[in-house]
Formats: C-alpha cells, sequence, structure tokens
C-alpha cells in the first residue's frame, strides 16, 4: 500500500500566481511558509499548485500573509532548461483540499494598515 499526502498549514509568502486556460480549467500557484517548532528556527517554504474551483477560491480570497490549511500530495516536477538544456526539477505539493484560516478581522486589519491591499469582505461572497 502506497501513501503519498501531506498536510500543512502556513501563511501565503505571495498572491497566488493564476492561469486560465482555454478548456476552461484554472490552476492557482504559490508559496507557504511553515513555522517550525522553535521560533528561533527558519520557516520551511513549501510550493503549492492548486487546480479547478479552489484555485478559483485561492485567486479570489488568498493573499500575502494568508493562513491557510492544505492537504494534497507531493510529487516532483521535471522539465529541461530551455537555456542551457540541463535537467531541472522543483518539488511541489498538488493541493486536494483547501482551507482558509484568516479571519474576517484578519483580512479588515490587513487592509486597514495596507489600504492599496484591499480585499474583498463581503459575507455573501464568501465560499463557505
Amino acid at each position: 500500500m502506497a501513501v503519498n499526502t501531506i498536510s500543512l498549514i502556513g501563511r501565503a509568502g505571495r498572491d497566488p500566481e493564476v492561469r486560465y486556460f482555454e478548456s476552461g480549467s484554472i490552476v492557482a500557484n504559490l508559496a507557504i511558509a511553515v513555522n517550525r517548532r522553535s521560533k528561533q528556527e527558519e520557516p520551511d517554504w513549501f510550493n503549492l499548485e492548486i487546480w479547478g474551483k479552489q484555485a478559483q477560491v485561492a485567486a479570489d480570497y488568498v493573499k500575502k500573509g494568508s493562513l491557510i490549511g492544505i492537504t494534497g500530495s507531493f510529487k516532483l516536477d521535471q522539465w529541461k532548461d530551455k537555456k542551457t538544456g540541463e535537467d531541472r526539477s522543483k518539488p511541489v505539493v498538488r493541493v486536494d483540499r483547501l482551507e482558509l484560516l484568516s479571519s474576517k478581522k484578519d483580512f479588515d486589519e490587513a487592509s486597514f494598515q495596507n489600504p492599496s491591499a484591499q480585499v474583498k469582505t463581503n459575507d455573501e461572497e464568501i465560499p463557505f
């Protein structure tokens, strides 16, 4: 029996990069920082790949600094560098489930401290 499951809780390191495809598919990519037990240690960073409806939720509601929880699987993206021809790879977590853990208050405070980073907070638009 093989199991490839990863669960993480962390803060978004940047706003999601979102791509829409002609087929109707959508993908969001971002990185999250996950703190270690000791505050003196640097956080671990994970690259996330989110597809479908959850990618749209990430695009609409996840901003740099948002606290999120994810469940997904580990994969290794591999490609040839176009310039050098060298084999390249990058570890990625393909997200199956995304949970928004920041509260509305967190969004309001972030908007108050940085008015240029306004976030939608209309309760009717939140999908949960």
